[in-house]
């Protein structure tokens, strides 16, 4: 499946095909079954995603852990104000 890395503190990539694949900063890769597309593509969109996740598709849709894999966690950009001159 085809997946996304995600700008969030807790979601790594996402990916759909039918199936919603969640890959967690944890290592831990899940698939949830019956998710509406465009509950997917509001995910993409949120700011964010795990708040939406939680909000519209955790405890909502039935699931599966796929695998967990120990990785390092990737390192995220932190966001920074810019001077408006």
């Amino acid at each position: 499946m085809e997946t996304h890395d995600v700008d969030s503190s807790v979601i790594d990539a996402v990916g759909y095909a039918r199936v919603l694949e969640i890959r967690f900063d944890s290592g831990r890769l899940y698939q949830y079954y019956d998710v509406p597309e465009d509950l997917y593509q509001g995910m993409l969109a949120a700011e964010s995603k795990g708040r939406y996740f939680n909000a519209h598709i955790r405890d909502k849709f039935p699931y599966q852990e796929i695998e967990h894999v120990d990785r390092p966690k990737r390192r995220r950009k932190k966001a920074t104000k810019t001077d408006e001159t």
